[in-house]
């Protein structure tokens, strides 16, 4: 039996090593450079910092087991349970939690983990074009095929009549930008992490040096999905406004010494599905965030549960 997956983040390689576990031959196949997805890192003299999802949290019992393998192991490790908020420019109560989990070489590192624990076959640099029932993609026959892909991306590959095109044709997502900045030194307030509310440009900002254990001035931001729509032909135009946007937030008087934007045009779903996955008679199935609260867990977990029920349509 052969798999194919479209898509090398955490559910697509989630999914690719559970169907690999029960003896499927399984193919990987990431239009980028490599594994992650969401879960991204800009390297800076080397350095990472998490341009992707911020944190992840735990209150699945599976997950969790995952979860504390990789912290015995170095790859994870509790960072906050407490957030600051603010309201506009305005910093109100902090907000009590459950516990963030960060990763010291960025959260990319825990996929990179499961391709190795798997040794998953992925062919990176590889855009897929049309994914048909058979199933087929781009013409090649396979027994099965997954669309580990936000919801527009994997609508381009199918056809709108057909059940899986059904599921993901018409779906919005939302957009966010995401703003590196890399200073002199500690220059701000004593935050972890801030949820920004009601602000015209920022979502939220987050103290990688904190995240990552090592204490560099480095922020993170997160725009709002209206700048990030302003700005999608051109993410540099709102360096400009975000830097200065973090800086009146925060207090901060010095400039960045050097920035990194970098867009994601679809960052979350502007609704989630009811149902963890799909898989429908033709041989295609979904997975991803987008099956359930949009959160790193639910990716693994859509991923593993749609390749548990994959491996036993398959007999395996």
């Amino acid at each position: 039996m052969s798999v194919v997956v479209v898509g090398a983040g955490i559910s697509g390689v989630t999914c690719a090593a559970e169907l690999a576990a029960r003896g499927l031959g399984v193919t990987v196949l990431e239009r980028s450079h490599g594994p992650g997805g969401r879960l991204a890192v800009h390297r800076h003299r080397g350095r990472p910092a998490d341009i992707g999802a911020a944190y992840l949290t735990v209150d699945d019992p599976e997950f969790d087991r995952q979860v504390r393998d990789w912290e015995r192991r170095g790859l994870l490790r509790e960072w906050t349970d407490t957030l600051a908020v603010f309201d506009g420019t305005t910093r109100g109560d902090d907000s009590t939690g459950p516990m963030r989990w960060a990763a010291p070489d960025g959260l990319r590192s825990l996929v990179a983990d499961l391709v190795h624990g798997a040794r998953l076959d992925i062919r990176t640099g590889t855009e897929v074009r049309a994914v048909g029932p058979g199933p087929v993609v781009d013409g090649e026959p396979c027994d099965a095929v997954v669309l580990a892909l936000p919801d527009p991306q994997a609508a381009r590959l199918l056809d709108p009549a057909g059940p899986a095109g059904a599921a993901v044709t018409g779906r919005a997502w939302n957009p966010v930008l995401a703003l590196t900045l890399g200073f002199a030194a500690r220059d701000r307030p004593d935050l972890r992490c801030a949820f920004v509310n009601d602000h015209p440009v920022l979502s939220l900002v987050a103290d990688d040096g904190d995240r990552r254990g090592d204490g560099a001035p480095v922020l993170v931001a997160h725009s709002t999905g209206d700048v990030a729509r302003a700005r999608d032909a051109d993410p540099a135009a709102a360096v400009p406004e975000m830097t200065a946007a973090v800086r009146e937030l925060l207090g901060i008087g010095a400039e960045p010494e050097w920035t990194h934007v970098h867009r994601w045009r679809y960052a979350a779903p502007a609704a989630p599905h009811d149902r963890p996955f799909h898989l429908g008679d033709d041989g295609i199935g979904i997975c991803g965030d987008a099956w359930g609260r949009p959160r790193v867990q639910t990716a693994w977990r859509s991923g593993l549960d749609l390749g548990r029920a994959l491996a036993e349509r398959l007999g395996a």
